[in-house]
């Protein structure tokens, strides 16, 4: 099991009442071959303050169990105005091509679809025994700009996830080309 819901809340910075964390409730196939695509929504959370992420954190918690499905949140905040306008473009180009049935996961497809957090997080997915990850975070905090880059590491089922502010990838990837950098990728708050 992985639960860092106590580790995630003390990152999340609401500013305005524009800003919110996306999270969803995924199944997948992975976990569950029977579900056919390569994952599915089980369902969809704004979370517009941290005590409303406590105050759903039992039914979260709850469908995650029920259906083997995961709590995934990006950690790059987005904006309910700008996510609005996003999903009238969404809406608008559907129906330029015809894709009505697209129409009603514009506004989820919206919140997936970009960020307008100033202080981007990225993640550095790490799997299996990477024996040398502390050799990698000194290396990271050595990239440009200068500085302290890693925000919170955090446990996945199969390795280890760092929590990074943006660095300079030229050099990192010449050194490190196996691993995955996500620029705004959800991380694992809740697996069964």
């Amino acid at each position: 099991m992985i639960d860092v819901f106590e580790k995630i809340k003390e990152l999340l910075v609401f500013e305005s009442s524009d800003d919110f964390y996306y999270l969803q409730i995924l199944q997948r196939k992975k976990e569950n071959p029977e579900i056919g695509s390569n994952s599915r929504v089980i369902k969809n959370y704004y979370i517009g303050s941290v005590q409303y992420l406590e105050s759903r954190w039992d039914e979260i918690q709850n469908l995650c169990n029920q259906f083997n499905a995961r709590a995934m949140l990006r950690l790059n905040k987005r904006s309910y105005r700008k996510v609005a306008f996003k999903t009238m473009q969404n809406i608008a180009n559907s129906m330029a091509n015809d894709e009505y049935s697209f129409i009603k996961k514009s506004y989820d497809r919206a919140c997936g679809n970009g960020h307008s957090d100033k202080n981007k997080t990225w993640i550095i997915d790490i799997d299996g025994e990477f024996e040398d990850y502390l050799e990698m975070i000194h290396y990271i905090n050595n990239c440009k700009p200068d500085g302290n880059k890693l925000v919170i590491q955090l446990p996945t089922k199969n390795g280890i996830h760092l929590i990074t502010r943006p660095f300079d990838l030229r050099d990192f990837k010449n050194k490190y080309p196996e691993v995955d950098i996500h620029k705004d990728n959800p991380i694992n708050l809740y697996i069964p």
